[in-house]
């Protein structure tokens, strides 16, 4: 099992930054892709951004150019940098790992973008 802790979400001005952290624990060896994912109300949750073991990245076409995923694979860590926000980008955000082909999920983390 991969336990996954989640931190840094909040309430951010539109035009702000926000960076999220998750970190993993447990069975942590043979991670392969670690990704953060949002929910808005009403919506379905959707990918936002995945990294790979290698370091390939792949963004939502809505936060290319403001969000950032990156990783430490030394510290079983996952980030998502997320600058100029807009209040679209209100949901809670989930972090996901893929071990050995199983998926795991932390406990979210509220992102609220609003005036």
């Amino acid at each position: 099992q991969v336990q996954l802790v989640e931190s840094g979400g909040g309430l951010v001005q539109p035009g702000g930054s926000l960076r999220l952290s998750c970190v993993a624990s447990g069975s942590t060896f043979g991670i392969n892709a670690m990704a953060w994912y949002r929910q808005a109300p009403g919506k379905q949750r959707e990918l936002v951004a995945i990294i790979t073991a290698d370091g390939r990245t792949n963004y939502l076409d809505s936060v290319k150019g403001r969000f950032t995923i990156s990783r430490d694979n030394a510290q079983k860590a996952v980030y998502l940098q997320m600058n100029s926000l807009k209040p679209e980008d209100t949901a809670a955000y989930y972090c996901n790992v893929v071990r050995l082909a199983m998926a795991f999920w932390g406990q979210g983390t509220q992102v609220t973008v609003s005036s």
